[in-house]
């Protein structure tokens, strides 16, 4: 397997202040139909320190051109032999909704493989990867998936607002969303490192009961801190986000020296 430099950036994998000299990494992986650029402030708060890694999945952005992946399953697959390309470093991963689970996924992968898995996985606003609801967005016409978009209020309102842009997003949100709506995961399947879950306490696609169960899918500590807000809050918590990544990233470095 050839390796990727810890200062490069590939197809998956963006860099946005590149150091190779950090003793610790943070795997950051987006929402449905997010992409790498929505941790670029995460990216600003934390290298040169740490070696930020923002996954960019494909039709999206710059892959725009490329097929969605519409199967968790199949995307982590190829999730995990990128991470597996780079250096062994103490690693946190960060993923926000169906990027938790994919978090998830791809670390219970990694660790089968004895490959680098993750110390610590931060999950935000998604329910434990057992719970099940049955969400059929994907099957929506364009109209369906745009309200959606606008009840998580997580969408840039410019994107509403030019045809253009939003004609290019939905073929990737809709492919994202059959991914995580078609996702099953048995109620037993644990990783065996530490998980701490961040939730908005008024997230009408995460109740905090579904949030805690988390609990029921890590080997190792667990710990859950709700916000206020709602689906993407972290918004307007971005500082008390970080923080809690933080200590996660402290817990790495500290395990890896």
């Amino acid at each position: 397997m050839s390796r990727i430099a810890d200062d490069a950036t590939t197809a998956w994998i963006r860099r946005y202040h590149p150091s190779d000299g950090s003793a610790v990494r943070l795997v950051c992986f987006p929402h449905a139909g997010g992409s790498a650029s929505f941790f670029h402030p995460v990216s600003v708060r934390f290298a040169p320190e740490v070696d930020v890694v923002a996954l960019q999945y494909p039709g999206r952005q710059d892959r725009r051109t490329e097929p969605c992946v519409e199967d968790i399953g199949k995307l982590a697959d190829l999730l995990c032999e990128e991470i597996r390309g780079l250096s062994e470093k103490p690693t946190v991963f960060f993923g926000h909704s169906m990027g938790a689970v994919l978090a998830f996924e791809t670390a219970l992968r990694l660790e089968e493989l004895g490959a680098n898995p993750p110390r610590a996985i931060v999950a935000s606003g998604r329910r434990a990867p057992s719970s099940r609801r049955d969400e059929r967005v994907h099957q929506e016409d364009d109209a369906g998936v745009i309200t959606e978009l606008r009840a998580l209020n997580g969408t840039d309102a410019a994107v509403f607002g030019n045809d253009e842009l939003l004609r290019m997003a939905l073929p990737a949100i809709r492919g994202d969303y059959r991914a995580i709506e078609t996702y099953t995961c048995p109620p037993g399947r644990r990783v065996r490192c530490a998980v701490t879950v961040l939730t908005g306490d008024a997230d009408p696609r995460t109740s905090l009961a579904e949030a805690e169960a988390w609990q029921d899918h890590t080997e190792g500590a667990f710990h859950m801190r709700v916000f206020s807000g709602g689906h993407f809050f972290l918004a307007g918590h971005q500082d008390e986000v970080n923080a809690e990544i933080l200590q996660e990233l402290d817990a790495a470095r500290a395990a890896g020296s």
